[in-house]
């Protein structure tokens, strides 16, 4: 047997050509191979958004009502989160108001809040 056989050089060869592309490539994130895709990840992300901003004007209104009192949250506050935290120009109110009713329903928010998001 050969000290140095070529098979077993070119396999050691190509395992740290893939180790320095590992390295290189660690943590970025790959763009969508289709335009298709990409559209769905932005859909996702703002319908997302639009959920976590309707939990955060939840939170707030809860945060500012009196003891005692029931918690006002308008479809605005969901519109004004989604403006301030995540930098949406425009959000549709129904968009909005969607987004409101689908979380004022998980958070049980019927016994101590309000909302205008079913007008």
């Amino acid at each position: 047997m050969r000290p140095h056989a070529p098979g077993g050089l070119l396999f050691v060869a190509l395992g740290l050509i893939l180790v320095v592309a590992g390295y290189v490539w660690r943590g970025r994130v790959l763009r969508p191979l289709s335009a298709k895709r990409a559209q769905a990840a932005v859909i996702r992300d703002r319908s997302r958004n639009l959920l976590r901003s309707a939990d955060t004007a939840i939170a707030g209104a809860r945060r500012r009502a009196a003891h005692g009192e029931p918690a006002i949250v308008t479809v605005e506050d969901v519109t004004r989160v989604a403006r301030q935290h995540y930098g949406y120009l425009s959000v549709k109110r129904e968009e909005a108001a969607a987004a409101l009713r689908q979380r004022y329903e998980a958070a049980d928010c019927r016994a101590d809040c309000m909302t205008d998001a079913f007008n």
